[in-house]
């Protein structure tokens, strides 16, 4: 089977899948996205991304004007043709982190009847492990017949370098029970890598919980270490280095001090794991850690804040970036939009600017002012605090900054305006004894 003669339906369609339907489409494939939202499906077919990802709109074009890329609402149409069903929901989740699986199965099953013998469901969305082993029991009691095959192949994708991670990857795990399915799924894939790696479904299910629960348990362990520095006058990223430099750990190891990691992908499957082991009657304290660490990291910010002010109220405070990551425009479990939500209620005066953040929250007050440059932003502040690290701020000369506000503290969690350490009188990062 050519690449153009094999057709797969995306069905789920905000960054995941948009990435997923595109990427496809540019290696050739003939790709229908699928999404139950007019507006979204809409937005797709004018080559717009729902979501801000570098080079995503462009792909999309590319594929729409070379006829391997279409959107449609109607699964009759979608998997009239299909030989493998792509399941790329961004799974939705509450502000505890749990996770709306049911939501996703149920737009799964709505799906099964549509799909032709013989079709292979690749799930990529982010479920708990067993979810593969409950849609085949679905599926045959909606086709009464096991003729629909079912896989998994855990998402990988990063906010801001989603297309390079798709389309270059370390490798690709996938799940499959069936030899046939594995082969509709070599053709798919090898395209994509060569390191395809085959286990069985429940496998590959927890091999994306213990990637995340691994990544959440390194930043918990890096940031206790980091607030241990603070408090003896050991440096952090020296220690960091130190640790990176040991063979049995290595430079590529998530050690770097910095922010509490936010909710979402790592928070969910943390949450995944705590549940499979409540069910199970097992004992997990380690993960079980994570959370209760991670959330106390949290505060770090507020922590500092509370040394240069003894109450917040009347405080003008500048933050600049408030996405979930740069390179992206979604403030959803953005821990500079939770910050600047708290400084309201304390009765600070924010000041805030974001390059891809065009409008404020409807619901935020007259106390939260939006610029449209990051030096108006730092005017009156008494205090900045870099949230989300946008780029151009580096390129910012801290002199544009300090003529004008000589008095201003620092708060930079991830040191990444380090190189202002040494021209402000109160520079703070995690782990850092330049304060």
């Amino acid at each position: 089977m050519k690449l153009g003669n094999m057709t797969v339906c995306v069905q789920g369609l905000w960054h995941l899948g948009s990435v997923t339907a595109a990427a496809l489409a540019s290696l050739g494939f003939h790709v229908v996205g699928l999404d139950e939202t007019p507006d979204t499906a809409a937005l797709l077919a004018q080559g717009r991304a729902p979501v801000m990802e570098p080079g995503l709109d462009d792909l999309l074009r590319q594929g729409l004007d070379a006829g391997h890329l279409s959107f449609t609402i109607s699964r009759e149409v979608a998997l009239a043709h299909a030989d493998v069903l792509w399941v790329t929901y961004d799974t939705p989740v509450d502000e505890d982190d749990v996770a709306d699986v049911d939501a996703v199965i149920a737009s799964v099953l709505s799906s099964i009847s549509c799909l032709r013998p013989g079709a292979v469901v690749l799930v990529s969305s982010q479920l708990p492990v067993g979810s593969i082993s409950r849609l085949e029991e679905e599926s045959f009691r909606i086709r009464q017949a096991k003729d629909v095959f079912f896989a998994c192949s855990p998402e990988n994708l990063r906010l801001g370098n989603a297309l390079k991670v798709f389309l270059e990857p370390d490798r690709i795990i996938v799940g499959c029970r069936d030899i046939s399915a594995r082969n509709v799924l070599e053709r798919l894939l090898s395209p994509i890598s060569s390191q395809l790696e085959w286990m069985r479904t429940e496998s590959a299910e927890m091999t994306k919980h213990a990637i995340n629960a691994f990544l959440a348990t390194s930043v918990v362990f890096a940031n206790e270490i980091a607030c241990l520095c603070e408090a003896t006058g050991a440096d952090a990223k020296e220690v960091e280095r130190g640790l990176k430099t040991e063979q049995r750990i290595g430079p590529k190891a998530y050690l770097s001090p910095g922010a509490a990691f936010a909710g979402g992908t790592l928070a969910r499957d943390i949450a995944f794991l705590g549940t499979v082991a409540q069910i199970n009657q097992l004992q997990v304290p380690l993960l079980h850690s994570v959370k209760v660490s991670n959330d106390a990291h949290k505060s770090w910010v507020k922590i500092k804040l509370a040394t240069l002010f003894p109450k917040l109220t009347g405080v003008h405070i500048a933050v600049w970036g408030l996405t979930y990551k740069a390179g992206t425009d979604t403030l959803r479990r953005s821990a500079a939009v939770e910050l600047v939500e708290y400084l309201c209620g304390q009765g600070a005066n924010v000041h805030v600017h974001d390059p891809a953040v065009p409008q404020l929250p409807a619901n935020w007050g007259p106390l939260i002012q939006r610029h449209t440059d990051p030096i108006s932003a730092v005017a009156r502040a008494q205090v900045l605090v870099v949230g989300t690290a946008w780029p151009e701020y580096r390129n910012i000369a801290p002199e544009m900054v300090f003529s004008k506000n000589p008095n201003l503290a620092v708060i930079d969690a991830d040191r990444f305006l380090l190189g202002w350490a040494d021209k402000v009188s109160t520079y703070y990062a995690v782990g850092s004894t330049n304060q």
